[in-house]
């Protein structure tokens, strides 16, 4: 899949490539944003375009409340290697802070027609655009009346009578809820990152533990987990693990880190995918070591009777 990073990284699009455009955050790519998405390869097919998805980084709400911003369900990453596995030509994703003063008029006349070429615009139910999010569906459609490109509008997804959204992923994920999440996302939540060192304890503990930096300021999830991890083979292996700060041993910033079971190679620097599968519990802080270690060992047993269900 081929990127754009910036308003000048355009200049390499191929002048003549007209487009179906898909807008949006993306944040997790869900059963909603897979619908955007099939309805721009159809609408690319039916025109005989090209498919680019048209997105931001950081997202509006990160660029916006900066210290605080809601848990990120996918980084950059995740989110460019998941756009393309689903099929996506091209991603222009700009810094949000380089387009959010753009006109809805600018936004369209300068991005969409002059930069994008496009043919069909492909948006979700509740779409707003340019400086102060004034430019609304109606907006859009008489611009593409006016320049030629057809305005998609993808309704919502439900699942059970909520819509299926980032936000309500999130909440599912904050209170442990891995199956309405699994549902609305139609996988298992996962992270992704490189194995990096950490301070050996679990080793010492005779739980050695892959730490996996998390990416972003604040995780979706937190606690203990039976999950399975991808990266390392043609296989998925079973594991069981934490997301949090640690209070035993002093607290610090959030870290991922997976007990990997029956396994013992050397995988650090090695990018892997943290699958997870069922909440175990909350983070605890324990009295000591020795009662850290006997609660390894219980989430150790819990989690190898989730994932042989």
């Amino acid at each position: 899949m081929q990127l754009y990073r910036n308003l000048e990284s355009l200049k390499r699009c191929a002048a003549d490539r007209r487009r179906a455009v898909a807008i949006g955050v993306f944040d997790g790519l869900h059963r909603g944003h897979e619908a955007i998405l099939e309805r721009t390869h159809a609408a690319a097919a039916e025109r005989g375009c090209s498919t680019l998805v048209f997105s931001f980084e950081p997202t509006p709400k990160e660029f916006f409340a900066p210290t605080n911003p809601p848990a990120r369900l996918t980084s950059f990453r995740e989110r460019f290697e998941r756009l393309g596995a689903l099929g996506v030509a091209e991603l222009f994703c700009p810094h949000f802070g380089a387009v959010r003063n753009l006109s809805a008029d600018a936004f369209v006349r300068d991005l969409l027609v002059e930069r994008l070429h496009a043919k069909a615009v492909v948006v979700g139910e509740d779409f707003r655009f340019g400086a102060q999010r004034r430019g609304t569906l109606a907006t859009l459609r008489a611009a593409g009346e006016h320049c030629g490109f057809d305005v998609i509008e993808v309704p919502a997804v439900f699942r059970e009578g909520e819509r299926v959204s980032s936000t309500a992923i999130r909440h599912a994920l904050e209170r442990g809820d891995l199956a309405t999440a699994r549902a609305m996302l139609g996988r298992d939540y996962s992270i992704s990152g490189r194995v990096v060192r950490g301070l050996g304890l679990g080793k010492r503990l005779g739980f050695p533990t892959a730490n996996v930096n998390l990416k972003r300021l604040q995780a979706p999830v937190d606690g203990i987990f039976a999950a399975r991890v991808s990266g390392l083979g043609p296989r998925m292996l079973d594991g069981v693990a934490s997301v949090g700060t640690r209070p035993t041993i002093g607290g610090g910033a959030a870290l991922l880190e997976v007990l990997i079971f029956d396994f013992e190679r050397d995988i650090y620097d090695r990018r892997i995918t943290v699958h997870f599968v069922e909440r175990l519990r909350e983070e605890r802080h324990f009295a000591d070591l020795d009662a850290l270690k006997a609660q390894m060992r219980l989430d150790v047993a819990a989690a190898r009777a989730a994932l042989a269900v």
